[in-house]
């Protein structure tokens, strides 16, 4: 059987779709961003992602969005230092920590989450030695440039879908080397990141090509510019394109959908999941 293994949660691939839930405690995020920037809101917001049937909540701290400011690994760790313990607490589902610094992957291990997202687009040493010791699942994206508003020239590499069956297989086999299992790890194509909108709706079309049985794959698009584009959905709309996207992305083969909304990307999945597996 293979699953996803996150501390002392498993999820068996090919059952069912699951639904990580965003639950940003930024300032500046590009669709929530001061929301929920207190522990109060947190909690509450994080309390309802688990009610509506989230699977993993994953907080962010540091915005990524084009243009934000970054947070230094010290401020990012002070600003989880204020909510995380308490999240955690109050959680019955694992926790993932959305992070490309390795201080603050390990103080979110020590504090007992059970996934680092390393958004870095790096296979980092020090996040694989970090998730080998605590046990943790680590999600791997790729993203080249380490941009949401910079685009990658794929046509040396065969193409967007070519570069990220690559970095993937090098994922792999780099993890191994250090000793984490596939069950491990769980890869990102990396929607919006280094990417054009063409690059972006290639990589949906071609998901199956990029699925691994043996390891979880994430489609993480929630409310991004890419559901905008082409549809003219604004604001709120991005709703319809974003379920719709995942939905395609259900069909082809995903594990996990990264999601604002978590009802309904919980609904279509069902659905989706009734038809296709």
């Amino acid at each position: 059987m293979n699953c996803f293994k996150a501390g002392t949660f498993s999820f068996e691939l090919g059952k069912r779709t699951y639904i990580m839930g965003i639950l940003n405690i930024t300032d500046n995020s590009f669709y929530d961003g001061g929301r929920y920037n207190t522990v109060e809101a947190a909690l509450k917001r994080a309390a309802l992602l688990e009610r509506e049937g989230a699977d993993i909540i994953d907080i962010g701290a540091n915005s990524t969005r084009p243009g934000a400011e970054l947070l230094s690994a010290k401020a990012e760790t002070e600003r989880l230092r204020l909510f995380l313990p308490e999240i955690i607490s109050a959680s019955s589902v694992p926790v993932s920590v959305d992070t490309f610094y390795p201080e603050a992957a390990e103080f979110a291990l020590e504090c007992g989450a059970s996934v680092i997202n390393d958004v870095s687009g790096k296979i980092n040493p020090d996040m694989l030695a970090l998730s080998k010791a605590h046990s943790s699942g680590l999600v791997l994206m790729h993203n080249p440039l380490f941009s949401s508003s910079e685009y990658c020239d794929y046509s040396l590499q065969g193409g967007v879908t070519a570069s990220v069956d690559a970095f993937f297989d090098k994922a792999l086999n780099t993890a191994a080397e250090h000793g984490i299992d596939r069950s491990r790890l769980m890869l990102d194509i990396g929607i919006g990141f280094s990417k054009s909108h063409a690059d972006n709706i290639e990589l949906i079309k071609n998901l199956s090509q990029l699925k691994r049985k043996d390891t979880a794959l994430l489609c993480a698009l929630s409310m991004k510019r890419m559901t905008a584009l082409g549809t003219e959905a604004s604001g709120e709309d991005r709703i319809y394109p974003t379920v719709a996207a995942d939905t395609l992305a259900i069909g082809s083969g995903v594990d996990f959908i990264r999601v604002h909304h978590v009802r309904a990307a919980l609904y279509a999945a069902r659905m989706a999941d009734e038809i296709t597996r």
